[in-house]
């Protein structure tokens, strides 16, 4: 389910900062686009992430599923940066009740020691997912047309609800504890917590930078095609997950999991400084791929390190906390991004990309300490 889910907003990522400057857009308008999604996300997430904690999880996600499918349609009916504006709020509440819910779904049926193993299966299946989206986008687009690839976006989005509502087994029983006395504020006085949001926020920032900025990057300074820019982010966010399966059950299940997210952290980082140095496809292929092992080796062990907190504190209450983090980040990239595009010049998008990732390094180490 969250592969499909996944797949069909894989399918903007590249279609959509070039259907925004379609319409006008300009590089800060370019980064509100992007961002409204990710802030809406984030109001939304602890509120069904919580009530998830209290009520069926298979519900709340089959109603989230059910809504992308039609809001999904809104793309093909924008007409200017407004209703485009309009379409990612909505979609980011939708967002809200599908994947935090989903991953506090998996992290109650998580066997205990087995956190990264089975965190690292979940994030294949999101990465995954969203990898094969930008590849098949493109490849829609130039073959039938942006709105043929927004109405595959829809029916995928069909399909997952239709899994989850009909194969999905109800959430009945769950290993997190749960109680009036849980709170955010409790889960959010953890250091853990506290660096695992640090850590979340810039890698998630870096993240927003890549998949917004890479296209314009790509077309502009490499005169790439969409279908090519389709398979530097598919190759990314693909490796991501395939990497992350024997990373989760061979790295993190086994060593410090605290070391493997700041080891994976400045891997990140070397690969958003490297960006701007490139002026070939095959030069940004071969730095995407190396990048991508920095995502495999911190996420699988950040997600574990989630899922310990989780049972202490609520599954769907520390999940919350983590996706809002990555929201915050999502929202931030590309608007600070979008002004330092307009005013300063693409290089340095990736720059603050890198400088702020290792800003999170450091304070992940210092929380964690």
């Amino acid at each position: 389910a969250i592969f499909s889910a996944l797949l069909g907003a894989g399918i903007v990522a590249p279609l959509l900062p070039l259907y925004a400057e379609s319409l006008g857009a300009t590089g800060l308008w370019l980064g509100a686009i992007f961002a409204v999604f990710s802030i809406s996300h984030a109001i939304s997430t602890p509120i069904f992430s919580r009530l998830s904690d209290r009520v069926d999880r298979k519900l709340i996600i089959s109603i989230g599923l059910f809504l992308y499918t039609f809001i999904s349609l809104g793309f093909v009916w924008a007409y200017d940066v407004s209703h485009l504006i309009l379409v990612r709020l909505l979609h980011g509440i939708a967002g809200g009740m599908i994947l935090p819910v989903a991953q506090a779904y998996i992290g109650d049926v998580c066997p205990e020691g087995e956190e990264g193993r089975w965190m690292g299966y979940a994030n294949a299946a999101f990465f995954t997912g969203f990898g094969f989206g930008p590849f098949m986008g493109g490849t829609l687009t130039e073959q039938f047309g942006m709105n043929f690839a927004f109405y595959s976006m829809s029916g995928l989005n069909l399909l997952a609800f239709l899994v989850v509502f009909f194969f999905l087994p109800g959430s009945g029983h769950r290993k997190s504890a749960l109680g009036p006395h849980l709170s955010f504020r409790e889960a959010s006085a953890s250091n853990a917590v506290r660096g695992l949001f640090s850590f979340r926020l810039t890698f998630a920032l870096g993240r927003s930078v890549v998949m917004v900025f890479v296209p314009i990057f790509a077309a502009a300074r490499l005169g790439l095609t969409p279908s090519l820019t389709g398979i530097l982010l598919t190759t990314q966010v693909l490796l991501n997950s395939l990497l992350g399966i024997p990373s989760g059950r061979l790295l993190s299940d086994r060593y410090n999991r605290r070391l493997l997210v700041i080891i994976g952290s400045i891997i990140t980082v070397v690969f958003l400084a490297l960006i701007p140095a490139m002026d070939s496809f095959f030069q940004l292929l071969v730095l995407v791929v190396s990048g991508s092992v920095g995502g495999a080796i911190a996420m699988p062990a950040a997600s574990a390190l989630t899922v310990e907190e989780g049972r202490k504190f609520g599954m769907g209450s520390v999940i919350a906390i983590f996706s809002i983090a990555f929201s915050i980040g999502m929202a931030t990239g590309p608007i600070v991004g979008g002004a330092l595009r307009d005013f300063v010049g693409i290089n340095a998008v990736f720059y603050f990309g890198a400088a702020i990732l290792l800003t999170g390094a450091a304070l992940y180490t210092w929380f964690t300490k």
